[in-house]
């Protein structure tokens, strides 16, 4: 089971591979055919199931931007290994129906949730990976069983033969119809179980219906199957998938784009972490408890992305402030906390010539405003701060509270949301400090911490109670006295 699960959504992760398993029982022999469903018990045309079962897995690996099975069998049988930098599998992605819809129209239930298994079975090498490749692969294969079943007690294989047209197409369209309520309520029930029912987004995402690609590929299947079991047999069906590949490709070329920005951003923040320590995780973690603060809102999938992004770079314009300040124990002279609090400044003008960062821009530049107005680098107040800047400012603060530094160690979690409601409505949005303290009510949070002979040397100091005096670089005055930053500056 996946140890980042929990455990009723590790124990759904096996179960539907076992349900999968079970609609694979008719393919064995049966020693006396089924009452009123024959057609379970059929014979399967074993050539047509291995034909479409390696279809299916090389336009999912298409899709998903991977190498074709028929690659990675010479590749094995060579001992050559992939090229370097191969994105790995993404196992959430599952993309291309027509081969496996096609299949739920010519093969009896069982045979058509076969179909499925290949692609699983060839996807990743990563176990972690491996078991989520399995359920998605299990999903697919109930959903095609299911749908095929419908199919058949509609009697539309025979309507299907006979090209008895559009009344074929009642029972394709309750088979679709079947198809997309058991992926969507398994997908569903996964998601509820994995991200918590409090969770607003979970009950969004688990209500999803499917879009206009699958209705695309639907209708991809339809053509196939009619044209597989016509004159031409399967050379006219593979040239009925040609212009659907197309859309794969296109498919698999938005995800190594998506790769390509996530390297820039992970390039962006280690060159940050080289020169401020501090930061070392900080980003990450930022980006983090934005997006859980977001996901408490419902905000959609591709806002949560951009958002990630804002989150892991809003330090990046730490880049244009010198090392000594951002390295420095002791306190800061007037001029030089200038020099700092301008780095949002700096890390708006290093990323906003990146156009996919979006409205990432406008949380970088203004994640220290205050809710009253006395922030930096504008003075923006209220909802004149973007929405991103509010989130990250929060979660900002949060993980700074939380984290060990070099004058405090980490607060606990409950210290610190006490703090962000003492500053709500004056430093922070109160609505995104609400939605943080829901999401770490289902969310477990846990800072990486320091090794211990470090923690032992940094004062246990509680937020709000006067810092220790410390030693002041050579020609500034000794300070000290003042109340620890609670939600400062990072």
């Amino acid at each position: 089971m996946d140890p980042d699960l929990p455990r009723g959504a590790a124990g759904y992760l096996v179960a539907v591979p076992v349900a999968a398993l079970c609609c694979l029982l008719p393919l064995l022999p049966l020693p006396a055919p089924v009452a009123g469903a024959h057609w379970l018990g059929a014979p399967v045309d074993w050539p047509k199931v291995g034909l479409l079962a390696f279809l299916h897995g090389c336009w999912e690996s298409l899709a998903q931007g991977l190498p074709s099975p028929c690659l990675r069998l010479f590749r094995l049988l060579l001992r050559r290994p992939g090229p370097p930098g191969r994105p790995p599998a993404r196992p959430d992605v599952n993309a291309f129906f027509p081969v496996l819809f096609a299949g739920v129209l010519m093969l009896p239930p069982a045979a058509a949730a076969l179909v499925a298994a290949p692609a699983a079975l060839l996807g990743a090498a990563d176990p972690t990976c491996r078991r989520r490749q399995v359920w998605n692969g299990s999903q697919l294969a109930l959903s095609a069983f299911t749908a095929s079943v419908v199919f058949h007690r509609l009697a539309g294989p025979q309507l299907l033969l006979g090209s008895r047209f559009p009344a074929a197409l009642l029972p394709g369209c309750a088979a679709l119809a079947a198809f997309c309520l058991v992926n969507g309520v398994l997908v569903g029930a996964m998601r509820l179980l994995a991200e918590g029912p409090r969770r607003p987004s979970a009950h969004r995402r688990a209500a999803a219906v499917p879009g206009l690609p699958v209705l695309v590929h639907a209708a991809g299947g339809l053509m196939v199957a009619v044209l597989w079991q016509g004159p031409y047999g399967a050379f006219a069906a593979l040239l009925a998938l040609l212009p659907l590949s197309i859309s794969a490709w296109v498919f698999a070329q938005g995800h190594r784009e998506r790769d390509a920005h996530q390297a820039t951003v992970q390039a962006l923040v280690q060159a940050v972490e080289i020169k401020d320590s501090y930061t070392r995780g900080h980003s990450e973690r930022v980006g983090r408890a934005s997006v859980l603060i977001a996901g408490q809102l419902g905000m959609e999938a591709e806002r949560l992305r951009t958002l990630r992004y804002a989150g892991v770079l809003h330090d990046v314009g730490k880049l244009g402030v010198a090392t000594e300040l951002l390295r420095r124990n002791g306190p800061l002279t007037e001029a030089e906390r200038r020099a700092v609090e301008v780095h949002p400044v700096h890390g708006y003008e290093l990323v906003r010539g990146i156009s996919f960062l979006g409205e990432a821009h406008a949380g970088i530049l203004h994640h220290h405003e205050r809710m009253d107005g006395r922030g930096y680098p504008s003075g923006l107040a209220g909802e004149q701060i973007p929405e991103f800047a509010r989130i990250i400012s929060v979660a900002d603060a949060f993980d700074s509270m939380t984290s060990t530094r070099s004058y405090r160690r980490g607060r606990p979690v409950t210290e610190a949301v006490a703090e962000l409601e003492r500053c709500s409505g004056s430093q922070f949005d109160p609505v995104m400090v609400r939605a943080l303290v829901d999401a770490l009510a289902v969310h477990d949070w846990q800072p990486v911490l320091p090794p211990p002979d470090t923690i032992r040397a940094v004062p246990d100091i509680p937020l709000g109670v006067p810092e220790p005096v410390r030693a002041a670089p050579r020609g500034v005055p000794a300070q000290g006295g003042g109340s620890v930053p609670t939600a400062g500056p990072s």
